[in-house]
Order: structure tokens, then C-alpha cells, then sequence
């Protein structure tokens, strides 16, 4: 498979791009390329070769969830500039649709 001027037109409108001259030109290799690169890897043997599902063997490595410095409402509110007594109160910052 080629890539056509055609085909980097239909990208680029599918993209919403408005690419010049030069960098059409430029994508259409660089796509080309990789396409090469790619057909030259399908030419590799890979009969009984097992696909590559995690690159090390850790699993679970993550910490345990723990809440720590929690502050209680009264405390957070204290200092704000505008609060309900249970809420910050921010200005609104979401035009209302009319």
C-alpha cells in the first residue's frame, strides 16, 4: 500500500488540518516509511513466538489506598473568602444558555 495525495487529503480534512504543500508532501513520506518499516517487519519469523503482554513481571505494585491529613469541613471553610456553612461559594464561571 502507497499513500496518495488523495489519501493525505482525506487525513487532513478528517483531521480538521489545513496542511501546505510542503507538509503534505513531508506527512506522505514520513507515512510511507512507516509503512515500509512495517512490511519489512511482517517479513520476520515469529512462529512460536509468544506476544509480550507485560515488560517485567511485577504485579500489584501499587500502595494501599490510605487517607492521611484529612481536615474536617469546619476547618476548610474557616478561611475561605465566601461559604454556605457546608459549601465554598465560587463566582460562576459557566455562562447559563439562553
Amino acid at each position: 500500500m502507497k499513500i496518495d495525495e488523495s489519501l493525505i487529503l482525506k487525513l487532513e480534512q478528517l483531521a480538521r488540518l489545513q496542511l501546505s504543500t510542503a507538509e503534505r508532501t513531508a506527512i506522505q513520506g514520513d507515512l510511507n516509511r512507516i509503512l515500509e518499516m512495517v512490511e519489512k517487519l511482517e517479513e520476520l519469523n515469529t512462529e512460536g513466538v509468544e506476544p509480550l503482554t507485560y515488560i517485567n513481571e511485577d504485579v500489584n505494585v501499587l500502595r494501599e489506598d490510605v487517607v492521611r491529613g484529612q481536615t474536617d469541613r469546619a476547618d476548610a471553610l474557616r478561611n475561605a473568602p465566601d461559604q454556605d456553612g457546608e459549601y465554598f461559594r465560587v463566582p460562576k464561571v459557566i455562562p447559563s444558555k439562553k
